[in-house]
């Protein structure tokens, strides 16, 4: 049945004024929202002449100005960032992973700035500056009372350009002229074999051509050094270029494949990364290990690995950011780091968090509510959830310190007794000497007391709040005896602490100076052998029928 002549013209003058109509309203819409932005940003205008013009003090409207934004930006998202003219230096390093300086790492102690790390090869390394050693002056300017973020700025400027640091080690100062170089961190800070047949590769970051070192690791493991299997450490790996997040996936997966996309309100945010090459290593068994720390690019790559069933994944759930941020040119050489996007990995998965009411200390996306989860599934066909980051196909919690060791830990009297120890004992001939005795731990002992080391255990801190409760509720005097004897059993003692985590205090220990003699990757190299995950990580590598029944999908 057909329409008449005169109701077809009826249907074509409806359809016409129904698209005027919209269109108007797209533009009305537009044409309002233009308003409201150039009323909003008078407004702003106006309110900055009137502070400056007659506040009842003088004003830093610079100061002021970059507050501001910075509260606008908290309010949309923790990833859009401004970074004006003078920090757009960090905003390169984040990106490249190189800037300009001595390749150390400090942090404040005390009145002065404490060298933390050096970097292997970099000029403080090259000129004899070790981990411990204080920094008191760059350039004859004191850093007495300086912030570490401004030290930092002061050490950092261009490649070529000198400076005159004054420092402390051992109650002695001593002066160096040191040249900055373009500094860059590796990506891959240590890689080897764990067993016989299992190679190992610890990740850091994503930045600019990190391919390559991930390549050349594999490369050499599998071709030279005999790996059958590979365990990829991606912890508190934070993330970086998705660009280079496909080509780590495309080392273990054939081309055409895609990895991640990525979608936006603005249609030039949407697009789609696939693999392009052929893979270094297609069939051999992959264990992939993460944690809250892993963000971003390695969610990309744990969940596009896990979604192509190519992977295991071992650890903890990784911390739950999938947002696209582009990095935006303003006035004056400003920038603004801005969210554009969401990333999806192959099953569909957003790695976003669809919720950070209740996220962890840490930031990472905490619980989520079960109506907000949605079940998605791999190319096998095995259960994949949403909902914030990759919940690994083992979960394995991170081996976690007692309350005294993590005081240990954070009043830095491990960093502080390592340096004595460092100054006092000769390079070990190979990591694997690197042993404490009960003398060293002795001395450890006498160490804590001589630098008045003091803590509060939480059952301590506990019965305090209640006995401070009891006296408000005037109910001490009567129940004094029980309470102070309840102090007495659940009090402890310095000899009494060391004495039960001894095993743990030396790990510790042990573990500094494994950085301090062999740097960074003697660290890692020391660390990976009692670490749990890396343990359960060997253990499916090394069984293959395990690896395949937890890959395949669901028997129908």
């Amino acid at each position: 049945m057909t329409l008449s002549r005169s109701k077809k013209a009826l249907l074509s003058v409806a359809i016409v004024i129904t698209v005027a109509i919209s269109a108007g309203f797209i533009l009305v819409n537009q044409e309002s929202r233009d308003f409201k932005l150039t009323k909003s940003i008078d407004v702003y205008i106006s309110l900055m002449r009137e502070l400056n013009a007659f506040y009842v003090d003088e004003i830093d409207a610079e100061k002021l100005v970059n507050k501001g934004i910075d509260a606008m930006l908290t309010s949309l998202d923790p990833y859009t960032v401004y970074y004006p003219e003078e920090d757009s230096g960090d905003l390169d390093f984040m990106t490249t992973g190189k800037y300009g300086g001595f390749g150390s790492l400090i942090r404040k102690s005390g009145d002065y700035i404490v060298v933390t790390n050096v970097y292997r090869g970099f000029p403080a390394d090259q000129n004899g500056i070790k981990p411990g050693d204080e920094m008191i002056s760059i350039d004859g300017i004191s850093l007495k009372g300086v912030a570490s973020e401004k030290a930092s700025d002061m050490l950092k400027g261009e490649p070529g350009t000198e400076a005159v640091l004054v420092f402390r080690r051992n109650g002695e100062e001593f002066t160096k002229r040191l040249k900055r170089e373009r500094i860059s961190i590796p990506a891959v800070p240590y890689y080897g074999m764990i067993d016989s047949k299992t190679g190992y590769i610890r990740f850091t970051n994503f930045t600019q051509n990190c391919i390559s070192e991930v390549r050349s690791a594999l490369i050499d493991l599998k071709d030279k050094q005999g790996a059958e299997s590979i365990v990829l450490d991606l912890r508190n790996n934070p993330g970086g270029l998705v660009n280079e997040a496909v080509e780590i996936v495309n080392l273990f997966v054939k081309p055409g494949l895609e990895v991640v996309s990525t979608r936006g309100r603005a249609k030039q945010s949407d697009a789609v990364f696939r693999t392009n090459r052929n893979p270094v290593a297609p069939d051999m068994p992959v264990v992939v290990l993460i944690n809250r720390g892993s963000a971003s690019a390695s969610e990309i790559v744990a969940g596009a690995l896990q979604d192509f069933d190519r992977a295991i994944i071992v650890g903890e759930r990784s911390f739950g950011k999938g947002l696209v941020q582009v990095a935006r040119p303003l006035s004056y050489k400003a920038q603004v780091k801005l969210t554009t996007a969401k990333y999806y990995i192959p099953s569909g998965r957003c790695i976003q968090a669809v919720d950070f009411s209740n996220p962890n200390a840490d930031g990472s996306v905490g619980v989520i509510p079960d109506s907000l989860i949605k079940t998605f599934s791999t190319r096998n066909g095995r259960p994949v959830k949403d909902g914030g980051g990759i919940i690994p196909d083992m979960v394995i919690p991170t081996d976690m310190l007692t309350r005294f060791t993590s005081e240990l830990y954070v009043q830095n009297m491990i960093f502080d007794y390592a340096t004595e120890y460092f100054w006092s004992h000769p390079l070990p001939p190979v990591l694997d000497s690197l042993k404490l005795n009960d003398k060293d731990i002795e001395r450890f002992r006498a160490f804590l007391e001589e630098k008045k080391f003091s803590y509060q255990t939480g059952s301590e801190s506990a019965l305090d709040d209640l006995i401070e409760a009891a006296r408000e509720e005037q109910l001490y005097d009567d129940n004094s005896k029980a309470l102070e004897q309840l102090r007495e059993v659940l009090g402890h003692s310095l000899d009494r602490d060391v004495a039960s985590q001894k095993s743990e205090v030396t790990e510790l220990i042990e573990s500094e100076l494994a950085g301090r003699y062999f740097y960074d990757s003697g660290m890692i190299k020391y660390s990976l052998s009692r670490d749990t995950q890396v343990k359960e990580a060997i253990k499916i590598a090394a069984d293959r029928e395990r690896y395949i029944s937890l890959i395949k999908g669901p028997v129908i």
